[in-house]
């Protein structure tokens, strides 16, 4: 198995880059500018299709399941509606462990003068999967903790918000929409939040309380999925701020749900 790239010209509009944000700031203030996880927006199909692409494959030849495991993202600048944006995609390795392929992924987000819009790297496991055979290097995860003077605010997200972010950010994973489908994947309670849209809580709550409201003075984000969360339960956002990074870790009644996160200040 040798690496895998992928180049893909992708453009936005205005009124998907105003929809996701406004979902994702549910329960606070309309805000303008791109969030800065529309980058992922713009470069998920391409990464749901390569890994598609890597000839993953189960031993009994039944469908390989995938667990978005982690996600970092560097903006350089925000998108800007209807700018042509290449999708240049690299899987940089794999490993096969127990309950599968771990796979590693690094993408940039460039504009047509060639200028790097924004950098991500995502960590996924394909359950079940007995191929691709090990290559390459995992990239490490960055993710640090902190003796900060931790702040906790309590947020959810409503089963309509669930909804929303589905249509917005284009991910209608079936899990995320059918009670039935749910609870055929193993998720006993149905319908779960997306990561991502955990994650969009999270970037907003630090826009508003130590960005004072400026979108552009985010560089950066990431943050490991631990476990799913359910639609209306409370989330307690544990941030603490060291210098330029604000640490933060997401639990709900059921466990941790984002834990080693960060967000960049400029």
């Amino acid at each position: 198995m040798t690496e895998l790239t992928a180049n893909v010209v992708r453009t936005v509009t205005g009124e998907e880059i105003a929809a996701y944000r406004d979902v994702v700031r549910t329960g606070l203030a309309p805000a303008t500018g791109a969030s800065p996880l529309h980058a992922f927006v713009v470069a998920s199909p391409v990464i749901d299709e390569s890994v598609n692409l890597i000839g993953a494959s189960t031993a009994d030849g039944s469908p390989v399941g995938r667990v978005h495991l982690s996600q970092e993202i560097t903006v350089h600048r925000p998108l800007l509606a209807y700018e042509p944006v290449t999708v240049a995609l690299e899987v940089v390795g794999a490993r096969k462990l127990g309950k599968g392929v771990q796979v590693g992924m690094r993408t940039k987000l460039l504009a047509e003068d060639g200028c790097e819009l924004a950098e991500l790297v995502t960590g996924a496991m394909l359950v079940g999967a007995v191929t691709p055979e090990t290559f390459g290097e995992l990239p490490p995860y960055p993710g640090k903790g902190s003796t900060a003077e931790p702040q906790t605010v309590t947020r959810s997200i409503a089963r309509d918000t669930v909804t929303r972010y589905a249509h917005a950010s284009g991910d209608l994973n079936p899990i995320h929409l059918d009670d039935v489908a749910a609870k055929e994947a193993g998720f006993a309670d149905g319908v779960i939040c997306h990561g991502m849209s955990v994650l969009g809580v999270v970037v907003e709550e630090v826009v508003d309380r130590y960005a004072n409201g400026d979108v552009e003075a985010i560089r950066g984000t990431g943050a490991r999925f631990s476990s799913a969360v359910l639609p209306g339960t409370p989330l307690d956002i544990v941030l603490q701020q060291d210098e330029k990074f604000v640490r933060f870790s997401v639990k709900s009644p059921s466990g941790v749900a984002l834990k080693s996160g960060w967000v960049e200040l400029a």
